[in-house]
């Protein structure tokens, strides 16, 4: 198995010397999908208070929750191995899932006994794997007859998981739910009442209002504004409250991934365009770490559509739409400012992990920063620790600072600190690195097991 680790651990790393003003209350949550590449050992769990294990199936004939035997041994180890890391950490199993058949959900919440089924072997499932909740993820419930089913298994789904807890003199299952972005569909309408009573939140899907493959203009799939249409996230946040749910049950999503158009006319490359379909990935999508590295290795320069609150660039006939790290932190702060619960990620293995060293080469590091931490009275500059911490995970072995060394650079501000190359997790290479011979190399890349990734100094 590679060794991965991903370049935020470094916000951990600061975080610990540098104590926030206030205490962090709010979820800060992400999706782990079982079919992505990430291994489950290389999750940054320290970045997050809750990891969502995707996805548990649903037995066409028993109505009971169903893990493949793929996926067995990752989501039963799940919990224990992000709480490695940190055991802080809160994980929930969802079931469901965007490929999940909608048929065999509505008939399992169409009657009492495939509803009782179900919910039993939710518990359990969930109990015997060391999970702390549950997330319903039927994406495509559309009709009111099942929002009326879905309501009725819910109040039945929080009686079980008190009725559980009481006989088992354990803490509750938490219950929550990944929904549209707006409460209210096409032919029906998620069952508020239901959800306000029974789910301790819900995940709002603020994405994918528009796809590539669905529509032949350009268009900012996961919109803050759109102020000619009700199409945005704003547009559904608002929604929710207004139909009588509270903000603070309320956790807002963010894509971690981008879709790419093709253009008519590249020269017609505004929000809006003509286009003709999916571009560069069979359906357009790619994760952010992927549209970043195809970006750069274009030379493509990234444009910023204040109105939709989205970025986008083209790069000949392709038309990419995608949030990088301002417009996360301009949702974030949204959704402080409308007293949400939190935010969540689709999916966690979809980040960059060459983030935080292309910044410091920038002289942009102190945009790493969380902004609750105060630099001005430290002894150790947030800046300098940053650049300390990437010398710390050096591809060469030799180039790391020995443990004395290390505590001498964090007391002493004025002592020289080695300017620090690309990390060993990255999967670029620095430029002054390109001309060396390949068979000069004797430390592996990523992409392989290397005992100089893990040599100790």
């Amino acid at each position: 198995m590679a060794l991965t680790i991903p370049t935020l651990f470094l916000l951990l790393f600061l975080s610990s010397k540098f104590p926030c003003s206030t205490a962090q209350t709010w979820i800060k949550s992400g999706y782990w999908f079982s079919g992505s590449e990430l291994p489950v050992t290389d999750i940054n769990s320290p970045l997050f208070t809750h990891l969502i294990c995707a996805f548990a199936g649903l037995n066409s004939s028993t109505y009971q929750l169903s893990i493949s035997s793929s996926d067995a041994q990752s989501f039963s180890t799940f919990t224990p191995t992000v709480k490695q890391k940190n055991p802080t950490v809160t994980t929930l199993l969802s079931i469901g899932g965007g490929s999940a058949n909608s048929s065999t959900f509505s008939s399992m919440v169409s009657q009492s006994g495939f509803r009782k089924s179900f919910i039993e072997s939710s518990i359990k499932t969930a109990r015997s794997y060391g999970f702390n909740g549950l997330d319903f993820c039927w994406v495509s419930a559309s009709t009111s007859s099942e929002m009326t089913n879905m309501a009725t298994l819910f109040n039945e789904w929080r009686l079980a998981i008190e009725s559980e807890s009481r006989n088992s003199s354990g803490s509750q299952l938490i219950l929550t739910m990944a929904v549209q972005f707006s409460p209210d569909l096409e032919n029906a309408s998620f069952p508020i009442e239901s959800i306000k009573k029974n789910l301790d939140w819900v995940h709002v899907m603020a994405y994918d209002y528009y796809m590539p493959s669905w529509w032949n203009y350009t268009a900012a799939f996961a919109a803050l504004y759109d102020p000619g249409s009700e199409v945005s996230t704003e547009y559904g946040i608002n929604a929710w409250i207004d139909g009588g749910l509270s903000a603070n049950k309320l956790v807002l999503g963010l894509p971690f991934y981008g879709y790419a158009w093709t253009l008519v006319n590249p020269n017609d490359s505004a929000v809006g365009a003509p286009a003709k379909g999916t571009a560069i990935t069979d359906d357009g999508s790619m994760s952010y770490k992927d549209l970043k590295a195809y970006m750069q290795r274009y030379g493509a320069v990234s444009e910023y559509n204040a109105t939709y609150v989205v970025n986008y660039c083209v790069i000949g006939s392709s038309w990419i739409a995608y949030d990088d790290v301002e417009v996360v932190k301009i949702k974030v702060a949204y959704a402080k400012k409308m007293n949400l619960l939190g935010y969540f990620v689709w999916q966690v293995p979809y980040d960059d992990e060459n983030w935080a060293y292309d910044l410091w080469k920038c002289g942009k590091g102190m945009e790493f920063m969380d902004p609750l931490l105060d630099d001005t009275n430290s002894s150790c500059k947030l800046v300098r620790c940053m650049q300390i911490a990437l010398l710390c995970v050096q591809e060469n072995p030799a180039d790391r600072p020995s443990m004395l060394e290390l505590s001498s650079m964090l007391k002493n501000e004025i002592a020289a600190v080695n300017i620090p190359k690309r990390p060993a997790f990255s999967t670029r290479r620095d430029e002054d690195e390109v001309q060396e011979s390949t068979s000069k190399q004797e430390i592996w890349s990523v992409g392989d097991v290397s005992f100089t990734q893990t040599e100790a100094r």
